[in-house]
């Protein structure tokens, strides 16, 4: 992965002009973008359409180009307003959108796609949603080893040649499914959840893209609100918010007690960097930091939160004094896997 990055006399980034090159897709970008799982409305709590899209045009005249999501975040209501808001602007957007869970047959453990038509036919619709001819990044959104992983390839690999998609990648945090699904070097991008909660992709897959060129999206940079700080342990989520569970179920609560934890050991690291940051913007520029990143799509559902994070752009690097505190706390290749797929 190569960067441009410009640096001002006094040592900040000019957002206007980082670009970071994305694996093998031949699109350099401005490496934090959005992802756009929350505004789906059916996951996260409530949602607002009207502000979300707000927060798409304030994100595409402040330069963001990625914008990341998938067929299944509110039944493809995510992709729907992604789709209104490039109206007569397409090409300010570097759409990369999913497919793979929709339809999913629990009882047999297998995706709806069993054959290369139904993939395409499936995209179509992806396509569709966004009301767009073509996306620039298709990602498989199945994430272990599962049968019709060669029925994704060759449907990615028919649907590039027919120019409706332009390059296809992966997201997963399996090292091994990645290293099946590059079995031909078509691969281009991996999108996985890291996160200095969840280090444990830099002892395989992080190097992996790094010597095969792929292009590493990162999800899950806050740990799903974790690393924001704004979590307690007598917290409490709206309804339809899937971390209602983090609450309810003993397991995943005393997981959640652990990392609220580990949250409150990495507060004293922000006074190592520059003032007035979040716990948050921490967190964001830990994982840009990694030479292997090459994006990262932090979630937001209003302009509030999409400010936070492209402010990140007008830091300066993660230090060495900050590497070295973050380290103490969760070593290198430590946490624990917070969200697979």
């Amino acid at each position: 992965m190569h960067c441009c990055l410009a640096v001002s006399a006094h040592g900040l980034y000019h957002k206007e002009m980082i670009k970071r090159t994305l694996g093998n897709t031949g699109s350099s970008l401005s490496p934090v973008g959005v992802g756009l799982w929350a505004i789906g409305g059916d996951s996260w709590g409530s949602t607002d359409d009207a502000e979300a899209l707000r927060m798409l045009d304030v994100a595409v005249n402040r330069g963001v180009e990625f914008y990341d999501t998938a067929d299944v975040y509110g039944s493809g209501h995510s992709e729907e307003l992604l789709g209104s808001a490039m109206k007569g602007r397409r090409d300010r957007f570097f759409v990369a959108s999913k497919i793979g869970w929709r339809g999913f047959d629990t009882d047999r453990n297998q995706t709806a796609y069993t054959s290369v038509d139904r993939l395409v036919a499936g995209v179509e619709s992806n396509l569709k949603r966004l009301k767009t001819d073509y996306i620039d990044l298709m990602q498989s959104h199945i994430n272990f080893q599962d049968p019709t992983m060669d029925v994704f390839i060759e449907g990615f690999e028919t649907l590039k040649t027919q120019g409706k998609i332009r390059a296809y990648g992966v997201s997963t945090s399996d090292y091994e499914y990645l290293q099946a699904f590059n079995g031909t070097g078509g691969c281009s991008t991996l999108q996985i959840d890291y996160s200095i909660l969840n280090r444990t992709s830099e002892t395989d897959c992080l190097e992996y893209c790094q010597t095969n060129n792929i292009g590493v999206i990162v999800r899950g940079a806050l740990a799903m609100g974790i690393l924001t700080g704004k979590f307690s342990a007598n917290q409490t989520f709206e309804d339809g918010d899937f971390r209602q569970a983090w609450i309810t179920d003993s397991e995943q609560n005393q997981k959640f007690r652990q990392d609220l934890d580990t949250v409150s050991r990495l507060r004293p690291v922000l006074e190592l960097g520059p003032a007035g940051q979040t716990l948050a913007q921490l967190a964001l520029r830990f994982t840009l930091a990694h030479p292997a990143v090459s994006m990262i799509i932090p979630g937001g559902k209003n302009q509030r939160q999409l400010e936070q994070n492209l402010a990140v752009l007008d830091m300066p690097p993660l230090s060495a004094a900050e590497q070295q505190a973050i380290d103490a706390v969760v070593p290198p290749g430590g946490g624990r896997k917070i969200w697979p797929a």
